[in-house]
């Protein structure tokens, strides 16, 4: 997805909150939802990645005291970081047993990656590699600001849709129907956009996360035990905050399926479909193994 898709896909966001506004307030309530709109993509931009951190009470790891796989899992990010050339990033490990993880930060410089640790637990150190080259691709490639500051607005545009059934909405523009409508359609129209941003993302940074740890197939194993995991395990804190779902590897949510409209994420057989055919299709993960580092 190119950057000027993903602006309009933002400024429409944007323009989402206006929509509420007017719709709740009348012209009144538009300008001052159009303020807040700038004010949330301006504390989103400094402040979404420690939000989202918060949210999944995300610890962070320091490398010199961990042990055991959680030392390898942070001595995994340094050494990929370093082969992508990017500057290592700070490591966090997330309290959940649903295998996951994600990205988040304004740059390269402020990047952070969190691993729950049913994933840790989970992942052989080939497969950890292949999904934290994943994470590192979404740094590389500046989507953590995009996609964690849509997050941000996604849950702010629901807060303010749920104010217009408590507020009744502008008797001009339907009265409590109208608020009711609000309350349905703008946290869907705020979700299509995210995924909108978020689907072509992640094919994206499949394919340089699997040139980074340089096994395709790594990855691709990886995918196949994330999504089983996932579709068993809740993930109770994805669960309280679908519009983070997004930030994950795979979908945290119920619901998962094909490659639809209504999907965060591309299927996951889509995704190793293509990772196998990058690795020349016929290998398997235990046949190739190698120096990554």
């Amino acid at each position: 997805m190119n950057v000027f898709r993903t602006g309009i896909l933002l400024a429409g966001l944007a323009a989402l909150f206006g929509v509420v506004g007017f719709l709740i307030g009348g012209a009144g309530g538009m300008i001052i939802a159009l303020l807040f709109a700038a004010a949330t993509n301006f504390f989103a931009y400094w402040n979404a990645d420690k939000i989202v951190l918060r949210l999944y009470n995300a610890e962070r790891v320091d490398a010199d005291h961990a042990s055991g796989a959680v030392r390898r899992y942070a001595e995994i990010v340094k050494a990929l970081a370093a082969r992508g050339g990017l500057p290592e990033p700070a490591v966090y490990i997330i309290g959940s047993e649903q295998p996951n993880a994600f990205a988040t930060g304004r740059d390269p410089e402020h990047a952070a990656v969190a691993a729950t640790s049913g994933l840790i637990r989970m992942l052989n150190e080939e497969e950890l590699a292949g999904v934290m080259a994943h994470e590192l691709a979404h740094v590389k490639n500046r989507d953590t600001l995009t996609m964690t500051v849509t997050a941000t607005i996604a849950g702010a545009i629901t807060a303010l849709a749920n104010f217009a059934l408590f507020f009744g909405g502008n008797r001009n523009n339907g009265g409590l129907i109208g608020a009711l409508a609000v309350m349905i359609l703008a946290p869907l129209a705020a979700g299509l956009v995210q995924m909108a941003i978020s689907r072509g993302r992640e094919y994206e940074a499949d394919r340089i996360g699997a040139e980074l740890c340089g096994r395709p197939e790594w990855l691709a194993s990886a995918l196949g035990k994330i999504a089983q995991g996932a579709a068993r395990i809740p993930n109770l804190t994805a669960e309280r905050h679908p519009e983070t779902g997004q930030l994950m590897i795979v979908n945290p949510l119920a619901g998962r399926g094909r490659d639809n409209l209504f999907s965060t994420h591309p299927a996951t057989e889509n995704r190793i479909e293509r990772l196998m055919a990058m690795a020349g299709g016929s290998a398997s993960p235990e046949r190739r193994r190698g120096p990554w580092g």
